[in-house]
């Protein structure tokens, strides 16, 4: 028992004594396991902040002749998580349109799970990023010394990358789904418009172009941790298994590393 207690306590000071050995070092940015992961930091900010800060709304026009002769406009505002059975439509304020509590009325779906799902996974990726260059620039002999960290480097980056195809995807098929919900179909769907007396138009929807750059940065995501896998791999012992098995006095030569 006690020489367990005597290894863990050496272990722990031996880490203890790496960890505050903080020592700036940029060559590592300069490779493509560094330079990539920089991208990959950029790139979940764009993916989180394009889909996570968007704001919306789209109107109808209606008019109920003879009462009403002139288009009156209802709109219905939407954004992240976009829970559209949420948002209920208003009138102008203080307008009477032909005798209907618009607010009683709400877009059609809930694609809050799918959303939501996209911009923590991001949020996940961009603190992970922060924790991974902050290894590689100021503990580059630890994570080079280390068997463990480029595995789990490894690890988390294939898990990573199948997250993004997952994510991304669910994502885009939403943002199919909520285009189809705001869009002209609306008029097909809301009970007043059926009504003989109640004519509606399609009035105007916001543009989601940043939602659909969400998208492109969901996929170019998923191929920037997809390429870099195999740059992670190379500091593995699977990629090296001589790097640390192969003493020096026997004449063997570590390979080189890509940081």
């Amino acid at each position: 028992m006690a020489p367990n207690i005597y290894l863990v306590r050496q272990r722990i000071s031996r880490l203890g004594q790496r960890m505050s050995g903080f020592q700036i070092n940029l060559n590592p940015l300069k490779e493509p396991l560094g330079f990539i992961k920089v991208l990959e930091w950029i790139a979940s900010i764009f993916a989180f902040a394009t889909c996570g800060g968007f704001k919306g709304q789209t109107e109808i026009q209606v008019n109920c002749p003879p009462a009403i002769t002139e288009n009156k406009t209802v709109t219905a505002t939407f954004g992240y998580p976009f829970r559209l059975n949420e948002a209920s439509f208003q009138p102008p304020p203080g307008v009477n349109i032909c005798d209907v509590n618009w607010k009683d009325y709400v877009l059609i779906g809930d694609y809050s799970s799918s959303a939501q799902f996209y911009v923590t996974f991001a949020v996940f990726v961009f603190l992970y990023c922060i924790a991974a260059l902050l290894l590689y620039v100021g503990y580059t002999s630890l994570y080079l010394d280390s068997r463990k960290l480029p595995m789990i480097d490894f690890v988390v980056t294939l898990v990573a990358t199948f997250l993004w195809l997952v994510s991304t995807s669910a994502w885009a098929k939403a943002l199919t789904d909520i285009k189809i919900a705001t869009g002209h179909n609306i008029i097909d769907e809301l009970p007043p418009c059926k009504k003989k007396a109640v004519l509606c138009y399609f009035g105007s929807v916001t543009s989601m172009g940043s939602l659909n750059v969400s998208v492109i940065f969901g996929f170019l995501n998923m191929i920037l941790w997809g390429g870099n896998a195999w740059f992670v791999y190379k500091e593995t012992s699977l990629h090296s298994p001589s790097n640390t098995s192969a003493p020096h006095s026997q004449g063997g030569i570590p390979p080189p590393t890509g940081i």
